[in-house]
């Protein structure tokens, strides 16, 4: 039996992406079971698709429940030891885990003034001095990794870390972040992966399919655009 990924929306669920990511670095077989966040009633489906958890990403291994994506994380690097999610180098390993770790809990300001939408981009956004502070603290946090490992990703070939920042790259492009140059090829890096290609391509297919929705995303600022990540 084939693990089950739970995720959302493609196009705004930042989360569901690095989940997606993971698995899909591991190389394992596993089944997608997708979720409309923005759909009648979509909160009762989560409950029951991981568990009475409600949250994305979850594997679902028959009756075990794997939450949260740190945990999906070390899951697949486990069931798949060969796939390189972490750094060989245990100092490099864990680095990445620390990196991993300090984005799954941090950035807040980034996270809440420039939401993932894959399908739009805003150059006239301002950031404010809270969001700045975030961007410095990804320079502070990026810049050494690629100095050290030449990139183009955080320890040389693309893993689990740069999976826990890759939402943060579409950030940067939908919203027109000030970065620095190499900051800013990192992020193109990310985008430009077969992977993320792959997930973004997904995002346009699933914005066209017939569904009820509720405007949840459209009254958080999630507005529909052209696609602009498709045309890179």
């Amino acid at each position: 039996m084939n693990p089950v990924l739970v995720i959302g929306d493609r196009t705004y669920s930042s989360w569901s992406l690095r989940g997606w990511l993971l698995m899909a670095l591991s190389g394992l077989d596993f089944d997608e079971e997708m979720h409309w966040l923005d759909a009648p009633n979509y909160k009762e489906g989560l409950l029951a698709a991981t568990g009475g958890g409600g949250g994305v990403p979850t594997v679902r291994l028959g009756s075990r429940i794997i939450a949260d994506s740190m945990a999906i994380a070390e899951y697949a690097a486990e069931a798949a030891p060969d796939a390189g999610l972490w750094p060989k180098d245990p100092l490099d390993r864990a680095e990445a885990r620390s990196l991993a770790a300090q984005m799954h809990s941090g950035f807040a300001a980034l996270r809440k003034a420039c939401p993932m939408n894959l399908s739009n981009r805003f150059p006239d956004f301002v950031p404010d001095d809270a969001v700045k502070a975030d961007l410095a603290r990804l320079e502070q946090l990026w810049l050494p990794c690629l100095e050290r490992s030449g990139g183009p990703f955080l320890f040389g070939a693309f893993g689990a870390v740069d999976a826990f920042f890759a939402p943060v790259a579409t950030r940067i492009d939908t919203f027109c972040l000030p970065v620095s140059p190499t900051a800013r090829a990192y992020a193109d890096a990310i985008l430009d992966h077969p992977l993320m290609r792959q997930w973004i391509a997904d995002a346009r297919l699933e914005a066209d399919m017939a569904r009820d929705r509720t405007g949840r995303f459209s009254e958080g600022g999630f507005t529909p655009g052209d696609w602009p990540l498709l045309n890179r």
